[in-house]
């Protein structure tokens, strides 16, 4: 008899991940190989003795970020057991916010849930958790931080998180209420981070397999009180706004939700390349955006040129809003002689002489 058929979802979801993970690690090493330094041997006068044999490379890591709640439980207990079979090196990391009393206790209770699985490295990092953007926005961008800072050290292929379809139709709900255009909607990739180290295997996998998947397993798991701590917008949305929608709408919300990320992010990737391809034609010889050239080009596309931009002269991405794109896109379509405009990161955007001038002010 095969194992539980939500073990079995959850394990091929890793399985095919880490698949992934192989092909691109075996890509980029036949990359290395291709600009290693070549020894020509006839350059070699004199009998020189044998060269060591080439040793096989290391097999490759890849770490499970863990906080001991179910998603992510099930995520380990998957890697421990397809990571063996194909070769890979498997570990953990668990990030302790310090949100909470107690919280150094729970990590060194992920680290030994961890290590029972017979994961290795595990690693729990303690972060101080800003105010920037809110508390949510700033313990995520610390916890990414430290992420980073581990997986970077132990110089690990990928790092997978688990996060699920749920948090996949939450985090569209989110950017639908921000108003803040279609890549918003596309929610997370299942690949993303500098060279694709974050992969995301269970973004087609409800938040019931993963739990039940721990169930069947006796894995213990951890409830986040925050996870239903009114005080955080998510919380509201998973216990409030979903199941309101459900009822309003009927089953099948969630799933709708995700398949519109999917498309949401085939369609904002269509228009960011076109978009990166019509820049160099709106610009004059010394690289200044021209008005009426940008004036031509389709609203999704010139303000993607224009977000751009505003990013390369120093305004900060997660700051830099929609309305801020459109006020500026107004001294392309409506001007009047209006004034420069301010935008975050002390860039001001104004136009000048038939340009859009985006700097430092």
């Amino acid at each position: 008899m095969g194992p539980h058929p939500a073990v079995a979802a959850i394990r091929l979801a890793v399985r095919r991940v880490l698949h992934d993970v192989l092909t691109d690690v075996a890509a980029q090493r036949e990359l290395d190989s291709l600009h290693a330094p070549h020894v020509d041997a006839h350059a070699f006068q004199t009998p020189h003795p044998a060269l060591p044999a080439h040793e096989p490379p290391p097999s490759p890591l890849v770490l499970v970020a863990c906080s001991g709640g179910a998603d992510s439980m099930a995520l380990a207990s998957a890697l421990a057991f397809e990571a063996p079979k194909l070769g890979i090196r498997a570990g953990a990391v668990t990030v302790d916010h310090g949100l909470q009393a107690g919280s150094d206790l729970r990590a060194a209770e992920v680290v030994a849930r961890m290590t029972a699985l017979g994961l290795g490295p595990v690693e729990s990092l303690a972060v101080s958790v800003g105010r920037d953007g809110g508390p949510e926005a700033a313990a995520r961008d610390a916890r990414y931080a430290a992420l980073d800072a581990v997986a970077d050290r132990h110089g690990a292929a990928a790092v997978l998180l688990g996060h699920t379809r749920d948090d996949q139709a939450e985090t569209v709900l989110l950017g639908l209420a921000r108003g803040s255009g279609i890549r918003s909607l596309s929610g997370m990739a299942a690949v993303s981070g500098t060279h694709g180290r974050y992969r995301r295997p269970f973004l087609h996998i409800d938040r019931q397999t993963a739990r039940k998947a721990c169930m069947v397993q006796s894995l213990p798991v951890w409830d986040d009180p925050h996870n239903a701590d009114p005080a955080y917008t998510r919380s509201r949305l998973r216990h409030e706004g979903l199941p309101a929608l459900e009822k309003a709408l009927g089953k099948g919300v969630v799933e709708a939700l995700a398949r519109t990320a999917q498309l949401s992010r085939d369609d904002a990737d269509a228009l960011d390349s076109w978009a990166a391809q019509a820049e160099a034609s709106v610009r004059d010889a010394s690289g200044r955006l021209e008005c009426a050239k940008l004036f031509a080009l389709p609203p999704a596309v010139r303000r993607r040129i224009v977000r751009r931009a505003a990013i390369e002269a120093g305004a900060p991405a997660g700051a830099l809003f929609a309305r801020h794109i459109e006020e500026v896109d107004r001294l392309i379509t409506g001007w009047r002689g209006q004034g420069a405009i301010n935008l975050p990161g002390k860039v001001v955007a104004q136009r000048q002489g038939g340009r859009l001038v985006i700097r430092q002010g």
